[in-house]
């Protein structure tokens, strides 16, 4: 089966607000979390997706589900997620296998609940890449110079720019891989390995690039929500 995981447990510490995390936020009428599940519920080749919310929304998040997208409930699945973007999918793997008998060939296709804008392409691509690979990373290139400073003070290094790609999600795997390689890492590992693809690339598996879009942003602070906002009034 092919599963979707969507990663809504933050806070929204960064937005500013002390009373809504972030992908609740209205965005052209509907919350962000909502625009987001909508790109993946429509996709054929998903059997169900689950949403990965902070356990003090996860009745708000149920009830988000019921008032927009009650016609999809069969195929969505809420559950508590974790401290980190990583704990957040394994307790959306633990929730799948509590519900479905999991295969070595399931696979997930991992994404923040903030990047409304993802492709239908995007996502079917990563389907496609999850299929023949270890892991999926969806990028774009690099457009800016990027600059790499150990000290924050003076500049250690200038990569060149044309090996260079901007991390997006989706992030796609087997779920059964991620698993074994996240509980085969360390309790200090598991603090500084954050991004999943990573833990796969330290291992030596296959993580293939899938193209991403510049429109796919990630709505973190208020300047991202306004852009978001003026994309939404374009369309």
């Amino acid at each position: 089966m092919i599963y979707a995981g969507i990663l809504a447990g933050g806070k929204g510490t960064r937005m500013g607000l002390q009373d809504m995390p972030k992908q609740f936020l209205e965005l052209g009428n509907r919350p962000i979390l909502v625009h987001t599940l909508e790109k993946f519920i429509l996709v054929p080749e998903i059997d169900v997706v689950v949403v990965g919310t902070h356990p003090d929304w996860l009745t708000y998040t149920e009830d988000l589900i019921d008032k927009y997208l009650a016609a999809y409930k069969e195929r969505i699945l809420v559950t508590a997620g974790g401290a980190d973007r990583n704990t957040t999918i394994k307790h959306i793997i633990e929730c799948i296998d509590h519900h479905y008998p999991i295969t070595a060939q399931d696979i997930i296709i991992t994404h923040d609940s903030v990047r409304p804008f993802v492709s239908l392409k995007t996502i079917q691509e990563n389907i496609r890449l999850a299929q023949i690979s270890d892991a999926v990373d969806t990028v774009v290139e690099a457009t800016d110079t990027i600059v790499q400073s150990r000290d924050g003070q003076v500049i250690s290094e200038i990569p060149e720019r044309q090996y260079l790609y901007q991390g997006q999600t989706p992030q796609s795997f087997k779920l059964v891989d991620f698993l074994d390689l996240y509980q085969n890492l360390s309790e200090e590992d598991k603090q500084i390995l954050t991004d999943a693809c990573k833990i796969f690339v330290i291992n030596d598996k296959q993580v293939a690039l899938a193209k991403g879009d510049y429109a796919n942003i990630k709505i973190t602070t208020v300047t991202d929500l306004k852009i978001a906002r003026s994309m939404i009034e374009e369309n």
